[in-house]
């Protein structure tokens, strides 16, 4: 484990895999909402195995960025998905750069990549360091907008942001995810903004406006979509409508069905599981090369 700081001072965990002297390039890992970084770990040690450094961390507030004085509740935790993004995201970043800069020792710099799943996908146009990043892959992202959903989850996500998160932040001061078996615990500036997003048809770009929606299309760097058909919570429309954002990318986009890989099932979170490193990891390290 390693720690380092955002710029306001908040003191973020991570993990690092791989060498920082013979590593080709670097990988940060951004994790998906309510999901914590040790959940990409065997996918993290694999990558370095290719030749990677990796890097992946907890967003404030989640695993082992929860400070000790909020294990029991993220009440007062100030954060939204805005500060993951602008400050944790992009420390984790600088923080990879900095351990790459220091090994290079006068080579030629190695450039650093980004893989983001779910969220992890959705935020990096935020990022102010993101010119930093040479080449973005996104595993099972998409817009959250609900109409957008599944049909399965449509369902779920009505009674969810109609009724669940507008009862629970109020009352708990956060979002008690693990109590209620839903997501995760989450910091209320976050579950509120995502919430507000989620049911807006055009997403973060509702509340972002033209200025967002500007720096997103400007982001020109080469962009794998890995998504899956089998995905319970995007829908091909989901995924389609996230990366439209990034419009100025050199998008490629692979929807990917478990029977084509001789699987019965790889859905959300499948990705990271290591059953698919002879399948779908390969996919990754080839394409970053």
């Amino acid at each position: 484990m390693i720690q380092f700081q955002a710029a306001d001072g908040f003191v973020l965990t991570g993990h690092l895999y791989g060498n920082a002297e013979t590593a080709r390039a670097g990988l940060l890992i951004a994790p998906a909402m309510g999901v914590e970084q040790r959940y990409y770990a065997e996918f993290g040690r694999w990558m370095a195995a290719q030749g990677w450094l990796v890097l992946c961390f907890d967003y404030r507030g989640m695993g082992a960025s929860r400070p000790d004085g909020l294990r029991q509740s993220l009440k007062g935790l100030d954060a939204d998905i805005h500060v993951w993004a602008e400050r944790d995201a992009a420390a984790a970043l600088d923080e990879l750069s900095r351990r790459l800069a220091e090994a290079d020792a006068g080579r030629d710099e190695r450039p650093i990549h980004w893989l983001g799943h779910s969220l992890g996908g959705q935020i990096l146009g935020m990022l102010p360091n993101r010119h930093r990043v040479s080449r973005a892959v996104t595993v099972g992202c998409g817009s959250g907008y609900w109409r957008e959903n599944s049909a399965h989850l449509k369902r779920y996500v009505w009674w969810l942001w109609y009724v669940v998160v507008p009862l629970a932040l109020p009352l708990f001061g956060y979002f008690p995810g693990r109590r209620l078996r839903k997501v995760g615990d989450l910091p209320r500036g976050v579950m509120a903004q995502w919430r507000r997003w989620c049911l807006d048809r055009d997403y973060m770009m509702g509340e972002g406006g033209a200025p967002l929606r500007a720096q997103y299309a400007a982001l020109t760097l080469p962009m794998l979509s890995l998504s899956f058909t089998d995905d319970e919570f995007m829908s091909r429309r989901n995924t389609e409508s996230l990366h439209g954002f990034y419009a100025g990318a050199q998008r490629e986009m692979r929807r990917v069905a478990p029977q084509q890989i001789g699987e019965r099932r790889i859905g959300h979170f499948g990705f990271f599981r290591a059953r698919f490193q002879h399948s779908l990891w390969p996919q990754v390290s080839a394409w970053l090369m």
